[in-house]
């Protein structure tokens, strides 16, 4: 296999992560773990969402965990922002990247936002002319790409098509979500090859779950396409709210334990990122990542 020798992780954790939370995590908590983050080495942070609190409760403080936490130079500071409220409220407290998002299915579109994917676009491409004016880097989420929990499997030619609207708006770089965990390597290896037949390599980022095991699995068939760049969250947070059964994210301790023992860099220390992953436990259910049960066992 044709492995990369670097790596960006673009971690999640504070948004995604903690949007599945029934919990309310206090915002100074918040604000100290996102700090931490910032000192691991991590080159990007997506730090909450600009959603009304309705929708997403555990992220109502985005405004002042923006505003409060030690902002790294090294570190893009992104958020997930909706719409034009959601993107007024972000430039106030000067995100550097806006994550614009949509789902390739659906129904599953209209059970996280309310609308169908041809109600979306126009609401995009507003945000999308709003972030270029304002000079911030725009990134897309298309998730439900590998398969959906309401029409199973995804044609790929309806991910290609939502893609291409998306970099036709402006986006900079697109992430392809396995939101639900159900995509094995087999999948990936043909999702991709008819992606990269139409988008370059460097422009796509992988967002897998773990909710079957096949994570890790699915980044090496991943990297040995060329992609180099994964979402990831600490201690495998996360979930989806819309979508059941969907389990946490892909764990940057794990992923980070890979590809240092395969020679591969990523610039970020896994003892801070286990420090914080220990920290955010204290507020959080028990974290899914291989790499925390070990740490519990050895206590």
């Amino acid at each position: 296999m044709n492995f990369p020798k670097n790596v960006s992780i673009k971690e999640v954790g504070p948004r995604d992560g903690l949007q599945n939370e029934s919990e309310m995590v206090p915002t100074d908590a918040k604000i100290e773990w996102i700090n931490m983050l910032s000192d691991s080495g991590t080159s990007y942070i997506e730090i909450s969402s600009f959603v009304h609190p309705d929708w997403i409760p555990q992220l109502k403080d985005a405004t002042e965990v923006a505003k409060k936490i030690k902002r790294n130079p090294n570190v893009t500071y992104a958020a997930l922002v909706p719409n034009n409220t959601g993107l007024e409220r972000a430039l106030e407290v000067n995100i550097d990247e806006v994550c614009l998002f949509l789902s390739a299915s659906q129904t599953h579109n209209k059970k996280n936002i309310n609308k169908t994917i041809e109600e979306t676009y126009p609401i995009l491409e507003s945000v999308s002319t709003e972030s270029k004016r304002a000079n911030k880097a725009i990134r897309g989420y298309v998730s439900t790409v590998f398969g959906c929990p309401y029409e199973g499997e995804i044609d790929t030619n309806k991910v290609i098509m939502i893609c291409d609207n998306l970099y036709t708006m402006g986006v900079d770089e697109i992430s392809i979500g396995d939101t639900i965990g159900v995509a094995n390597p087999a999948q990936v290896a043909r999702v991709l090859e008819q992606l990269l037949r139409y988008f370059p390599k460097e422009k796509l980022a992988m967002h897998f779950h773990n909710t079957r095991g096949t994570a890790l699995a699915n980044v090496l068939v991943a990297m040995n396409y060329g992609i180099t760049k994964f979402d990831s969250a600490v201690g495998g947070l996360g979930g989806c709210p819309y979508a059941k059964g969907a389990s946490g994210n892909l764990a940057t301790d794990d992923l980070l334990y890979m590809l240092h023992r395969m020679g591969i860099i990523t610039g970020i220390d896994e003892n801070n990122i286990i420090d914080a992953a220990l920290y955010i436990e204290n507020y959080v259910k028990n974290l899914s990542s291989h790499q925390m049960k070990i740490l519990k066992s050895e206590r």
